[in-house]
C-alpha cells in the first residue's frame, strides 16, 4: 500500500501512509485509538474506499472497490466484533453464501466433510455440525479462521483477536496463526498489547494521528520504545503516581448469595478508594456486582451505603442510591451506538435536563460539552454517532455518563480493555481524580499489573466467592494466582500456570 490517504467528515483520518506485509509475515499495526489502523486495513479489505494512494498484490497493481473484490484477491479481515450466523452450524458459517452444490441442490454431506478438513488441518478442535451459539468467542474466531481459509485467503488481517481471550485461547490461537505462517499466508495483527507484539510477529509499524511513524524490526526495539513512537511522548510509568486520602465506608454489601454462584459474607469499599477485583474469567466477579447494581436480584443481600441499610431491587434504585456501572462490553449494553455524543453522555441525566417533560437541549449540549472538556475525549462534534469513534473515546464517554449523574460508587468492569496505551493513561488520571473527589471506585479487571497498579485493596475471587484480601504494596501476581485457582497462599501448594487468566 502505498500513499493511502482517506477522509471522512470533519476528519482527515489517513494521510499519505504506506504499509507492506511479506509472504509468511505476521506484522503487527499499532498505534493509539483513532490513529488509522483500522481504516487503512478497511481499505486493503474492500470496506472503505481510499481517496488517493495505490495497492499492489505480489508487484501488480489492484483496485479494491468491494469487500468481494478483496476476497477475490485472497484478502480477508476478521473484526473484532465477529461476523457470523449464530443459529447456524460451524460448516454453514464456513461456506455461507457459497454453498457446495450437487445437481443444483446444496451437498450438505460433502460441505461438512470439506469443513471438518479445513478445520483439522489448521489444528482446530471442533466439530463441524457444531452450532456457533453453543461456541465460546476463542472457539467463533477459530471459525472466522476457517472461513477466510476456505477462500484462498493470502493476506489475513486480525483486529485485536486477544481482546476478550484467556491466556491459554490466546496460546491456541498463536499456534494456529503459526500455522498459517508456515503456509506463507501474509498476516496483519493490529493489538494493543505490546508483549503480544514480541511474541508473534516480526515487524511493526506504527500510526499516529492517521500518518506512518515508521516501520521497526520487533528484535531490534524495546517495549519502551516502541510506547514513545505511539504516543509521540516517553511515559514514565504506566501508572500515574498518586496518594490517596481515604475516608469511611461508602458502600457494604453483607450475605450476598444467587443461585449458588455468588456467596460473599462481606465486602466493602470506602469513600476515595479503588478497591480492585480479580480473579479467572468465570469466577463470579462481574456476577456479584451485577448483584449490587441491581442488574441481577441476588437471593439475599443486605446493603448499607454510608451506613444507612437501602433496598435496590433494580437498576433505577442503584442510580438513585448513587452507584454507577460501567460494565465489560460497552459496545453492547454501555452505548447506544447508533445516537450521538451528546445523547450517551447524557443518557443516565436525562430526569435532570428535561422540563415539563421534554428535555432542555440547550442544557444537554452545556453538560455534554462539559464532560469532553473534562475527559479529554476526541470527537468531530457533539452530532457524531459514537460508532464511528474509537475505544478509548468510546470508554470516556461510557464513565462521563455516570460522572454527570455525581456517583459516589463507581463499578468499572474491564475498564481499560481494547484501548491503546496512551488512553490507559488518561483512564487512570481520571480515576486518581474522581477518588481525589471522594468517589469509590470497584474495579474488575483481568491485567494483572493494572490490579496492581492501581489498586489500595485487592479481593480475589473463586468461584463466587472472596477467597483472600490483598495489600498491593506487598503482593505479587503469583500470590493473586494462587488466590484465584483456589489456593491458600499459607498452604503453600505450587502455582498455576500463568496462563490461567
Amino acid at each position: 500500500m502505498e500513499g493511502i490517504s482517506k477522509s471522512f467528515p470533519g476528519v482527515k483520518a489517513l494521510d499519505n501512509v504506506s504499509f507492506s506485509v511479506n509472504k509468511g509475515e505476521v506484522h503487527g499495526l499499532v498505534g493509539e485509538n483513532g490513529a488509522g489502523k483500522s481504516t487503512l486495513m478497511k481499505i486493503m479489505s474492500g470496506v472503505y474506499k481510499c481517496d488517493e494512494g495505490r495497492i499492489f498484490i505480489e508487484g501488480q497493481e489492484v483496485h479494491i472497490d468491494s469487500v468481494s473484490k478483496a476476497q477475490e484477491l485472497g484478502i480477508s479481515i476478521i473484526f473484532q466484533e465477529l461476523n457470523l450466523c449464530p443459529h447456524m452450524s460451524v460448516a454453514d458459517n464456513i461456506f455461507i453464501g457459497r454453498p457446495v452444490m450437487k445437481h443444483g441442490l446444496i451437498d450438505d454431506r460433502t460441505m461438512y466433510k470439506e469443513a471438518q478438513k479445513i478445520l483439522d488441518n489448521l489444528g482446530i478442535d471442533i466439530n463441524a455440525h457444531t452450532v456457533v451459539r453453543t461456541l465460546s468467542v476463542a472457539q467463533q474466531q477459530m471459525v472466522e479462521i476457517a472461513k477466510a481459509i476456505s477462500r484462498d485467503c493470502r493476506i489475513l488481517v486480525l483486529d485485536e483477536p486477544t481482546a476478550t481471550l484467556t491466556e491459554r485461547e490466546i496460546d491456541q490461537l498463536f499456534d494456529i496463526i503459526r500455522n498459517l505462517q508456515a503456509r506463507g499466508i501474509g498476516m496483519v495483527y493490529i493489538s494493543h498489547r505490546m508483549e503480544e507484539l514480541n511474541r508473534i510477529c516480526e515487524r511493526a509499524t506504527v500510526l499516529r494521528d492517521g500518518k506512518y511513524i515508521g516501520t521497526v524490526y520487533m528484535k531490534d526495539i524495546t517495549l519502551d520504545k516502541l510506547v514513545n513512537m505511539i504516543v509521540g511522548r516517553p511515559l514514565e510509568d504506566k501508572f500515574p503516581k498518586h496518594e490517596r486520602k481515604i475516608g469511611n465506608i461508602v458502600l457494604e454489601a453483607r450475605n450476598i448469595r444467587r443461585k449458588n454462584k455468588v456467596n460473599v459474607d462481606r465486602l466493602f469499599v470506602r469513600k476515595g478508594e479503588i478497591l480492585g477485583i480479580s480473579g479467572l474469567v468465570g469466577s463470579g466477579r462481574t456476577e456479584i456486582m451485577r448483584c449490587i447494581f441491581g442488574a441481577d436480584r441476588a437471593d439475599s443481600m443486605e446493603l448499607y451505603i454510608d451506613g444507612e441499610p437501602v433496598k435496590i431491587r433494580n437498576v433505577r434504585q442503584a442510580v438513585a442510591h448513587g452507584i454507577g456501572y460501567a460494565t465489560e462490553n460497552r459496545k453492547f449494553d454501555g452505548l447506544a451506538l447508533g445516537l450521538d455524543v451528546q445523547y450517551n453522555i447524557n443518557m443516565a441525566h436525562l430526569k435532570q435536563l428535561s422540563r415539563l417533560g421534554f428535555i432542555d437541549d440547550k442544557k444537554g449540549r452545556r453538560n455534554a460539552e462539559e464532560y469532553i472538556e473534562k475527559l479529554k475525549i476526541k470527537t468531530p462534534g457533539l452530532r457524531q454517532k459514537v460508532r464511528n469513534l474509537s475505544g478509548g473515546n468510546q470508554q470516556k464517554i461510557v464513565l462521563s455518563k455516570w460522572l454527570c449523574n455525581d456517583v459516589k460508587i463507581l463499578i468499572v468492569d474491564e475498564p481499560t480493555r481494547g484501548i491503546d496505551v496512551g488512553a490507559k493513561f488518561e483512564v487512570y488520571e481520571l480515576f486518581n481524580r474522581l477518588s481525589d473527589q471522594g468517589v469509590a471506585i470497584i474495579m474488575i479487571s483481568s491485567e494483572l499489573p493494572e490490579i496492581l497498579g492501581m489498586s489500595d485493596r485487592i479481593l480475589v475471587i473463586h468461584k463466587g466467592s472472596i477467597n483472600g484480601e490483598l495489600d498491593p504494596k506487598k503482593t505479587t501476581q503469583e500470590e493473586i494466582l494462587y488466590l484465584a485457582a483456589g489456593y491458600n497462599i499459607l498452604e503453600g501448594k505450587p502455582a498455576p500456570r500463568l496462563h490461567a487468566f
